[in-house]
């Protein structure tokens, strides 16, 4: 499950074919079946989405799309996120600070709203966070997934409050205030000045300027996935198979994706 760019239309088209029978006139043998599986599809969903906006050229690694989407599959097959949004946010903290290591994307249009910066916790580390916990007063980011909820006015003006999916990794988030907000130290006159961004107490803090607009677009039970593999990290939410199965469980499903993907070229 880790090819991610393909190579070309007539490809697609051999991956896909649901049965592919050649005669052998000398032996009069018929070749086994290739049959198409949820999975083989899910992958090409996958790329298909990741190629579509771009998000190679923004910075963002293929497996770690693969494994927010994965999420955001699974976490809407349970009820948890809006059932009419498709927006799903991203932070990699296995990128240093000056980057540009957060996306906002819109599954439903294959399209990227935004990529930008965010800031980490003050004690996961300085350029690059390698340390995470879910402690209250611990200042340190937490990973996984994270539904978005209430929006509030708080000493970081307007807010967002952020709810943990996780046990054990994130699911203390409420209780210890980690919510999305703006901050002054995430711009590049902090950069210049200290090579880095600011860092926050924890929450995924984004530019001032922006935040009213990053608010905005992931209110409203919306996913957030906060990456980070210097930690042990482990979701239910990350199983690949459950979530291939609950967009291309049927047949039918599996027809509509082929046709789909196929016109797409990917």
């Amino acid at each position: 499950m880790r090819k991610y760019l393909l190579g070309g239309a007539g490809i697609i088209f051999s991956t896909l074919a649901l049965t592919i029978i050649s005669w052998v006139p000398s032996s009069n043998t018929i070749t086994p079946a290739k049959i198409v599986t949820e999975d083989s599809l899910y992958n090409l969903h996958v790329s298909k989405i990741y190629n579509g906006a771009h998000l190679e050229q923004a910075g963002l690694r293929p497996e770690v799309f693969e494994k927010a989407l994965t999420g955001f599959y699974n976490l809407k097959n349970s009820g948890k996120i809006s059932a009419e949004k498709s927006i799903l946010t991203i932070a990699d903290m296995d990128q240093n600070s000056t980057k540009k290591r957060l996306w906002i994307i819109d599954l439903n249009k294959d399209s990227l709203l935004l990529n930008t910066w965010v800031a980490h916790g003050s004690r996961s580390g300085d350029d690059l966070a390698t340390r995470f916990s879910d402690e209250n007063d611990s200042y340190e980011s937490s990973l996984g997934f994270y539904v978005t909820a209430e929006i509030y006015t708080g000493k970081h003006g307007r807010s967002l409050r952020l709810d943990g999916m996780d046990e054990g990794y994130n699911s203390n988030a409420r209780k210890r205030s980690i919510v999305v907000h703006g901050a002054p130290y995430v711009s590049q006159g902090t950069i210049n000045q200290l090579g880095r961004l600011g860092r926050s107490q924890g929450c995924p803090a984004v530019a001032p300027e922006l935040a009213n607009l990053v608010i905005n677009t992931i209110e409203g039970k919306t996913v957030i996935f906060i990456n980070g593999s210097t930690q042990s990290y482990t979701s239910k939410y990350l199983d690949t198979h459950l979530a291939a199965n609950s967009i291309i469980g049927s047949r039918d499903s599996i027809m509509k994706v082929k046709d789909t993907l196929l016109t797409a070229k990917i």
